[in-house]
């Protein structure tokens, strides 16, 4: 699962809205905007912010190869 799935998912999952998880998060709208739209250039401390509200840190993912 991709990051913008999985964030978009748990914020649904707790019934929060983008205003409401980017307040609860500590970051802007824009932000959390970005994440659910797949932006491919991100601050990994602020994605942070966002994940520890589930319980998540960014970590490294094996690749997968084709």
């Amino acid at each position: 699962m991709d990051l913008r799935t999985f964030i978009k998912e748990k914020r649904k999952l707790v019934n929060l809205t983008q205003p409401e998880i980017a307040e609860k998060a500590g970051v802007g709208l824009r932000f959390i905007r970005e994440v659910e739209q797949g932006k491919e250039t991100l601050r990994m401390d602020k994605v942070n912010q966002v994940l520890n509200l589930f319980g998540f840190e960014l970590g490294p993912v094996e690749m997968k190869i084709e």
